[in-house]
């Protein structure tokens, strides 16, 4: 049988359609696995941005949790250390309030000051040479005014109750009789209260125109009994 060239020629388009229809085939195939594997990533990609902000609002949920925790041992730490300034403070003022009342001894410098009779003129009145309680009482409301802790008088502690009372040429403390000279020691700063008593027209001035003798000696350690172990009360 011959062959024509119409059949030639309709045998190479179909062998040239067949082709290009198998390549399309096969690249719509990559096509659709390429958007296939486009798609799995960015899916992959959305879940990994997801994950990353919820991990990141919990560690910004976990920050403010612990500045709050901080913010809270920091106001405890402040609390606990106002309580104990507090508490040095009340036991402070506690030991004062002893010294003051007398009910606890106490050992530390300060000052005695010797109060005695003058050598008396005859024809003087004799109450004008002797040692009387407001010569002391003057002498100890300096001593207390420029801050002394604690006082005693011929060695008897007194206290805010305590009274002086003169009798004739001897003076009565808490009965106590104390007969002159007579030696009030004054626990606290030694210059301080020096300086006090021997101010210009201060104390020893009024003492010593009122015809009494004084003489002051600064002491490095003087020790005073409690008021009431004196009278054997407890």
């Amino acid at each position: 049988m011959k062959v024509k060239g119409s059949h030639v020629i309709l045998s190479l388009v179909l062998l040239v359609s067949g082709f290009i229809v198998a390549l399309s085939y096969q690249f719509t195939n990559l096509n659709s696995a390429a958007n296939q594997t486009n798609g799995s990533q960015w899916r992959e990609e959305d879940e990994l941005r997801d994950q990353i902000l919820m991990e990141q609002m919990v560690n910004r949920s976990l920050t403010e949790e612990l500045r709050d925790i901080q913010n809270q041992l920091t106001e405890f730490e402040e609390e606990i250390v106002n309580q104990q300034t507090r508490y040095f403070n009340l036991v402070e003022d506690l030991d004062r309030l002893r010294m003051i009342t007398g009910n606890v001894g106490v050992v530390g410098e300060g000052l005695s000051v010797t109060l005695n009779d003058s050598e008396y003129v005859e024809g003087e009145n004799p109450n004008n040479y002797i040692v009387h309680e407001q010569h002391i009482r003057m002498l100890i409301d300096e001593l207390l005014v420029t801050g002394a802790e604690a006082i005693a008088i011929n060695g008897h502690r007194i206290n805010s109750q305590s009274y002086i009372q003169c009798i004739g040429p001897v003076i009565e403390v808490d009965g106590h009789i104390s007969f002159a000279p007579f030696e009030i020691t004054a626990l606290g700063d030694s210059e301080t209260l020096n300086e006090a008593i021997n101010m210009v027209g201060g104390v020893k001035d009024r003492l010593l125109s009122d015809n009494i003798e004084v003489r002051i000696e600064k002491k490095n350690e003087i020790v005073l009994e409690p008021y009431f172990s004196e009278r054997g009360e407890s």
